[in-house]
């Protein structure tokens, strides 16, 4: 066997792109807005994790061509050597205050953010418990951590009691678990987690990607939104999808940090983020910090969509947050709905395994506070005149 039969035999995309049933990498020409052109067409965009809908604010746009014009395009070196400006500095305070934590630190993206501080921070003797669902990102990092790597079934507590209770006392735990699952859009159950963090001397992270921006009164994420901050020891979170730009960050107690950001691999041997991306979470902060108005109008909208989905018939699971999924199961009729969807000219997201469970295929519908009222009931009426043509609704 060659090392790359498998990349011959691999025929699956090629076959789904000659039916032209082939929905991903898909190259989107224009965006306006939540409205986008691909191959030519205008679509309402709800597929993106924009959820505020700064992507176009005029502010946040006007820092990135000012942090371009000061710092240029790019640093060409990493945060340990040559790639930290003064921005990224500001940047770790504003975060460090906002998140009420001692210390934060900015990555290049937060897929490597996961990898820096699970590798980092596990090691060899050491355990990792996480839910059955977490990103794939804490999912490869637990693989390169030295520590024992235990899952427990989907916010089921007392299988993660159950874990915690045959582990040696005296060795160091962590459990780490997404706060917003981002297939499905529901919540960890972070109050019943911290109890048993405490009661079997484990640390506790969230990866809160999907929460920061959009959950708790003042947008800190899942904890707050739980009232658990203080139990919670390290947050993650991303810029790429409330902040509208790249990269990730970590906070926590100022001593965790530096820590990993002296030994984290994925941050000492990368280029640091761009200056205009930096500038851009600079400025979508100072918004989030004081325009709650964004996150009560996404609420609003979060509660009409799942309202209108499950009216029709919908199955849309368990979700508290701006993702809703509409559950098919089937990986066929998923791809022919997603299609359907396209010609009616709403942009989604068609999800089959292993992002979700086998025969729990979904569309992942997500939104922003700046989508208008009435794309949001083309959206709607799309779903239903293409479910009721494949028979998923009556």
């Amino acid at each position: 066997m060659g090392i790359f039969d498998k990349c011959y035999n691999f025929t699956r995309a090629d076959e789904a792109m000659e039916l032209d049933m082939y929905p991903y990498f898909a190259p989107i020409q224009e965006v306006s807005g939540n409205k986008v052109k691909v191959e030519g067409k205008e679509m309402i965009m709800v597929g993106s994790n924009n959820y505020l809908g700064l992507i176009n604010h005029p502010r946040v746009m006007k820092a990135a061509q000012e942090a371009i014009d000061r710092y240029g395009v790019a640093t060409c070196g990493s945060r340990f050597l040559n790639g930290t400006l003064d921005i990224h500095v500001e940047l770790e305070k504003r975060l460090a205050k906002f998140t009420k934590k001692e210390a934060a630190l900015a990555f290049s993206t937060g897929f490597q953010t996961n990898q820096g501080i699970i590798s980092t921070i596990v090691g060899k003797g050491e355990s990792v418990i996480t839910d059955r669902m977490v990103h794939a990102s804490i999912i490869d990092a637990c693989r390169l951590s030295f520590g024992d790597v235990h899952k427990f079934k989907h916010n089921d507590m007392v299988d993660l009691e159950r874990i915690l209770s045959s582990l040696d006392k005296e060795k160091g735990k962590m459990i780490i678990v997404d706060g917003v699952f981002s297939m499905k859009g529901d919540l960890a159950n972070l109050p019943d987690i911290v109890d048993l963090a405490r009661k079997y001397n484990t640390r506790v992270m969230v990866d809160d990607a999907h929460g920061i921006g959009v959950m708790g009164k003042n947008g800190r994420g899942t904890a707050e939104h739980f009232g658990v901050e203080d139990d919670v020891d390290i947050v993650m979170g991303t810029f790429s999808k409330s902040f509208a730009s790249l990269g990730g960050f970590v906070a926590g107690k100022k001593k965790v940090i530096s820590y990993i950001k002296h030994f984290a691999r994925s941050l000492i041997f990368s280029a640091s983020t761009t200056p205009a991306s930096v500038a851009t979470v600079l400025a979508t902060l100072d918004i989030i910090e004081t325009d709650p108005q964004r996150r009560e109008r996404l609420w609003q909208i979060t509660e009409k969509m799942k309202s209108g989905f499950q009216a029709m018939g919908y199955n849309t699971g368990e979700t508290e947050t701006p993702i809703i999924p509409v559950i098919i199961g089937d990986d066929d009729v998923t791809f022919m709905l997603w299609k359907f969807l396209r010609e009616e000219g709403i942009f989604t997201n068609p999800i089959i395994y292993p992002a979700v469970p086998k025969g729990q295929t979904l569309i992942r519908t997500s939104y922003s506070a700046t989508h208008k009222e009435e794309d949001l009931d083309v959206v709607l009426r799309g779903f239903e005149k293409c479910g009721k043509i494949l028979g998923i609704i009556k």
